[in-house]
């Protein structure tokens, strides 16, 4: 089986791309996703995605991990969704998009910036020296010197397999205050069981949490491996947070012909 398929990349974020709005691709199996995720075997990404078709939607969001399952919210994922659902004819400047989490809105910058609006955060689990929310995949939330040094890929994967976060793991965020309203966050992502060098669910935890105005509009820099992020949102109090947008690049990088086992 030949497939087509684009690649595009948020903040070094590497997705694969199918336009799956004929439903070529209805069955894409574990073992044929983790294959052409494979950096070595593969094309290689960090993730997968099918753009597909649902009614009342401009487009529907379906995404995998690179080990070959479906996952949970993809940040830097559904804005590369948006660039791509633009290139292939999808061309407005709002959208309206389904993923696994529910209904997301987008916007499309005149500059090539995407601005996707997550869900809303409505509780987070403090603890001594770390947080815990969902911000559409769960994330675990580290404020550290030095990130620079942290051992992300180590550290990471002893927390995501820990037992407190048994039996479906987390995400971890290692995150660094550079100045009053900018962050450096480092990320260990489940289902890539690696840093990868930017994760949109996990920079916009990272970025509720270091919130500069205590209540009302907050605007956070997010600098992570692969570039800079924006997060937007409004604190409410320690557990409530809305209208939250994700902002920042989503490029695309080439197109190309593979064949794999069926």
């Amino acid at each position: 089986m030949i497939i087509t398929f684009y690649k595009y990349h948020g903040t070094g974020n590497d997705f694969i791309i199918l336009d799956n709005r004929e439903n070529q691709w209805p069955a894409l199996t574990t073992k044929q996703v983790k294959h052409l995720c494979d950096r070595h075997f593969g094309i290689g990404a960090d993730g997968l995605m099918l753009l597909g078709k649902k009614e009342g939607y401009d487009f529907e969001m379906v995404y995998y991990n690179a080990d070959g399952n479906k996952s949970s919210m993809c940040g830097n994922g559904g804005r590369c969704l948006v660039k791509f659902a633009y290139h292939r004819g999808i061309m407005k400047t709002a959208y309206k998009f389904i993923a696994v989490d529910g209904s997301h809105i987008a916007e499309l910058d005149s500059d090539g910036t995407v601005r996707l609006r997550m869900q809303d955060v409505n509780q987070v689990a403090y603890h001594s020296s770390y947080a815990v929310l969902n911000t559409g995949s769960p994330h675990f939330v580290k404020f550290a010197n030095e990130v620079v040094d942290i051992d992300v890929v180590a550290t990471g994967h002893e927390i995501r397999y820990s037992k407190e976060f048994i039996p479906d793991g987390v995400n971890v965020n290692f995150v660094e205050l550079t100045d009053e309203d900018s962050i450096y966050v480092r990320t260990y992502e489940r289902g890539v069981e690696d840093e990868t060098l930017s994760c949109g669910t996990g920079v916009t935890a990272a970025a509720l949490l270091s919130a500069h105005n205590e209540n009302g509009f907050n605007t956070v820099v997010v600098k992570t491996p692969g570039g800079y992020l924006r997060v937007e949102f409004d604190k409410i109090d320690d557990q409530h947070f809305n209208n939250i947008w994700l902002c920042g690049p989503a490029e695309f990088v080439y197109k190309g012909e593979i064949q794999i086992a069926e």
